[in-house]
This record gives C-alpha cells, structure tokens and sequence, in this order.
C-alpha cells in the first residue's frame, strides 16, 4: 500500500542553516557558525545591514573557506561605504596572497568610494602597499586616476612603484604626462626597463 504523502513541517520548508532569525543580530550570530554554509547564508543576507561591515570584515579576514570569503566579498561590495573600503584596504597588508587579490579587485569596482582614500594609499610607507595601490587604479573609472599616476613617478623615490605606475600611464597618459615620463627618464637613467616602459608610453602619447 502506497504511503500517503503528508503536508511538509515547517521546518522542511526553510534549509537547515536558515533557520536562525534573520535579523541582523541574528546573522552576526550566524557569521559565526561552526557551519560553513550558515556563514555563507548570513553574508549573502547582511549586505542588507551596513552597519554590519565591521563584523564582515573581521569575519574576511578570519574566514578559511574560499566560498564564503567570496560571499562577504560580494556583500562588502553591495554596503560599499567608509568600514567596507577601510576594511578591504587593510587586507593589502597581509601575508594571504588570495585575499588580498580579491580585494584589489574589490576595490577596482569601487571607484568613487576608493577615490577618498587613493593619495593616503599612493604614499604608504610600504612600498608593496604603492604597488597595489596602483594595481587598484588599472581599472578605476575615475577622472583622477592620470593625476594619481603622475604624481607617483614625479614623487615616488621606490623604481618597482614607478615602473607599475608607468606602465599604467603608458595605457591612459596624454600630452598633460610627458614632462613627468621625461623627468622620470632622467631620474631613472640606470633603469633600462624605466627607459624602455617611458619611451614606450611617449610614443603612444605623441602618436595620439
């Protein structure tokens, strides 16, 4: 004899890892979680609290699943204000070589919340910092980002910063960049990959 087939609990209804209360006290509470997917599931639905970016970067910074690092990475993009971008910033200067690459890219979708932050970045005392700094700026939609990027090899007494700034200019300079390009030749005559990224980026300004 067929069984019949009864109406489904409640509980059946709703996956186990969201049964916890989805208020935002409830998901900073489930950010926790022993359980991946719960913390997952809270992330995804904390993008709806801002105030809740200080407790998703702690979470970032601590979290060993790729998965819902992408999640908090995703609802930190969606908050998008001061703790968000401070929090993303301050991944630049970790060991984890993931993380700080999927923060960069973060940070590239970003450009009018980056923007604030770009000339304290640009003269950090770490050098390594500059450089991702300006691997931001490669993909910045912002009017700024030439203004930036001469100031850096005009400034910056660090060859490998310059040489990743010059080779951005080389994509996005125009006739305002030469006088810094020529400066930078002069500064870095010793430097044959400076010489060669320079002249290559006034070539492409003159040919314009």
């Amino acid at each position: 004899m067929a069984l019949k087939k009864g109406k489904p609990t409640p509980s059946s209804d709703v996956p186990g890892e969201r049964q916890q209360a989805r208020d935002r006290d409830g998901l900073l509470q489930a950010l926790q979680a022993d359980d991946a997917m719960t913390r997952r599931w809270a992330a995804r639905d904390l993008a709806a609290h801002s105030e809740a970016a200080a407790a998703l970067v702690g979470q970032l910074r601590r979290e060993c699943e790729n998965s819902v690092r992408q999640v908090i990475l995703t609802s930190l993009t969606q908050i998008g204000n001061d703790t968000a971008i401070q929090g993303l910033i301050d991944c630049l200067y970790l060991e984890d070589a993931m993380l700080r690459n999927a923060a960069i890219e973060v940070l590239k979708e970003l450009p009018d919340q980056v923007a604030p932050f770009m000339g304290k970045l640009l003269q950090d005392p770490d050098p390594d910092v500059r450089i991702f700094a300006v691997d931001v700026l490669e993909s910045l939609r912002h009017p700024h980002v030439e203004e930036w990027l001469i100031e850096v090899i005009s400034q910056d007494p660090h060859v490998n910063v310059c040489a990743t700034a010059v080779d951005l200019l080389g994509e996005v300079g125009s006739e305002q960049a030469k006088a810094a390009l020529i400066s930078l030749k002069q500064r870095f005559a010793d430097e044959p990959y400076i010489q060669f990224a320079s002249d290559l980026a006034l070539k492409r300004i003159e040919a314009e």
